[in-house]
């Protein structure tokens, strides 16, 4: 504790020497005086205006937003979709836990959902549902943690030891904002609640979402602007206090989208009344910074307890009841504004339950599973491939095999609801040659998807390496006649040498970075900024 008569009777004079000191301190250990970003977590967040690359990029497409909800545990899909047309078989399977026929609600003959999810029956007769059948892959990991780690890469190669460390939509964005190193643009580009560690929006340099512990950090960001709470009455008279004070503000301030998500959650309003669980919090907070103009493209939430080796009709009902009552309510109050057009949602899971309940009214990990879609989008509800047939779909551990592999769910998302050019989705998807599902979604028709148009957008590539373990050097290569820049900056994006600059006419270029730099740069990380004709992309190199 601090004595506040001694500090009193120290005067105010030698309290403001200690302020002033203590800042300097603290912004010289940071780095903010001379870098301009500081450390929150893992990320080095920079204050920084967006240009007008970044600004013509982030409006190039449409204005359409994906939802991703990770059903986190390994998600049972026969009491999901329950297969009317198999109603015998499945019943027999599980006799302690499967869905009554009298409890399902029918959406055809075929297929219903149980009565506890009234929400997609609604969404159903509304057009806004569909449910993907038996999505999987090969050699499914029945690993929670591998499992996932795949969901998220896309590299079904994974293993417990290795795999791919960029995800998915890391890549997506990274190609999206080439420039965010320098200059992010407006909004966040992804926001993730929870799951930290997890993989999906990790790029080769950073991690692309704005990402919160939970749902109640992400009210009080949302609500305040702040990432920490500042008020005077948190705080005594002493030095100590007054450092954790600044140190606070100068993180808020620093951490520049608190205040764009502020702002938008003052500007909208939920207009519908949600369940009071933090599952449906994320979406009632996620719809109103949506409604308030918020740019972000991608949002990830997490619903979690799916592991349901134990009293599954209890735990399940509980759980596909939050999850179908959050979603319901979320696309009712995105209806006001007619923001449920351009707003799907997709739900995935690491894997499936197997079909024969265990002597714990429970199921084991299994494989093939659905995934569910929702949202106005989709111009109509259907079902999409095939429902595996519970006699003959079946491995030798009473596994589901799948039929659709889970990266044709997301690559034609990618090309029919982000409007991505074919050859680039399968960049983003590690080479994977997909097979484009039929969602019903028509967003993106007149959008370039030639591979003539995506020369034109990305002609070049690009590589780091470092020769003799300490000279770094990048290696374009080009598909065409190309005006180079090369830029050398440091971390506050002030430039330190132009490395090249000339019209070329070779294919392939290599450029040392440290040309005409020489021995006068310290040891540290830069940037290095490339021109080619009209397109530049930066990326972080380390100085030995």
């Amino acid at each position: 504790m601090c004595d506040m008569s001694e500090n009193k009777k120290q005067g105010s004079k030698h309290d403001l020497e200690h302020e002033y000191w203590s800042r300097r301190s603290f912004m010289q250990t940071l780095g903010i005086a001379s870098v301009g970003s500081m450390m929150l977590g893992s990320k080095v967040l920079a204050a920084s205006k967006p240009s007008l690359l970044s600004y013509a990029i982030s409006n190039s497409e449409n204005d359409n937003i994906l939802i991703l909800i990770r059903l986190s545990g390994g998600n049972d899909g026969l009491n999901t979709i329950v297969p009317l047309n198999q109603h015998g078989l499945y019943a027999n399977a599980r006799p302690n836990i499967y869905i009554p026929e009298n409890k399902v609600l029918k959406l055809t003959d075929e297929y219903g959902v149980p009565d506890h999810m009234k929400f997609v029956e609604k969404m159903w007769g509304e057009g806004q549902f569909k449910a993907v059948h038996a999505v999987g892959m090969q050699r499914q990991s029945l690993s929670h943690f591998t499992g996932s780690e795949i969901w998220s890469n896309a590299d079904i190669n994974t293993t417990s030891f290795e795999g791919e460390t960029t995800g998915w939509m890391g890549r997506y964005l990274e190609d999206k904002y080439p420039d965010y190193l320098l200059n992010p643009p407006n909004s966040p580009a992804a926001i993730q609640v929870g799951n930290y560690g997890d993989l999906l929006f990790s790029g080769e340099e950073i991690d692309y979402a704005f990402t919160t512990s939970n749902v109640t950090q992400l009210e009080k960001i949302a609500t305040s602007g702040l990432q920490y709470q500042v008020e005077d009455r948190l705080f005594d008279e002493c030095t100590y206090d007054k450092q954790l004070k600044f140190l606070r503000g100068m993180a808020n301030t620093t951490y520049q989208y608190s205040g764009v998500i502020n702002e938008a959650y003052k500007l909208g309003k939920n207009q519908v009344e949600y369940t009071n669980n933090d599952f449906a919090k994320q979406l009632a907070i996620i719809a109103r910074l949506i409604k308030g103009g918020l740019k972000t493209k991608v949002f990830m939430i997490t619903l979690g307890g799916f592991d349901t080796h134990a009293n599954q009709p209890v735990v399940h009902k509980k759980l596909m009841t939050t999850l179908t009552d959050a979603i319901g309510h979320f696309y009712d109050d995105l209806k006001f504004t007619g923001h449920d057009q351009l707003v799907l949602g997709m739900t995935y899971s690491e894997f499936g339950r197997r079909i024969f309940e265990n002597g714990s009214r429970g199921t084991d990990h299994g494989k093939a599973a659905p995934m569910l879609l929702f949202g106005g989008g989709l111009n109509g509800s259907g079902f999409v491939g095939n429902h595996p047939n519970l006699n003959d779909d079946v491995d030798s551990r009473g596994n589901l095999e799948h039929e659709i592999d889970f990266r044709d769910v997301y690559a034609s998302i990618l090309e029919q609801w982000m409007c991505v050019p074919v050859p680039m989705v399968e960049e983003f998807l590690l080479g994977y040659k997909y097979r484009s599902l039929n969602l019903g979604i028509t967003s993106c028709r007149g959008v370039l998807s030639t591979e003539e148009n995506v020369i034109k957008l990305r002609d070049t590539t690009h590589k780091l390496i470092y020769k003799n373990n300490f000279d770094p050097y990048i290696l374009l290569e080009l598909s065409n006649n190309s005006y180079v820049k090369v830029d050398v900056l440091d971390l506050n994006g002030q430039k330190i040498a132009t490395v090249f600059d000339e019209s070329v006419f070779q294919n392939k270029l290599e450029i040392e970075l440290l040309k005409d730099v020489g021995t006068s740069i310290a040891s540290g990380i830069y940037i290095y900024a490339v021109e080619v004709n009209t397109k530049r992309f930066t990326k972080k190199f380390i100085v030995k």
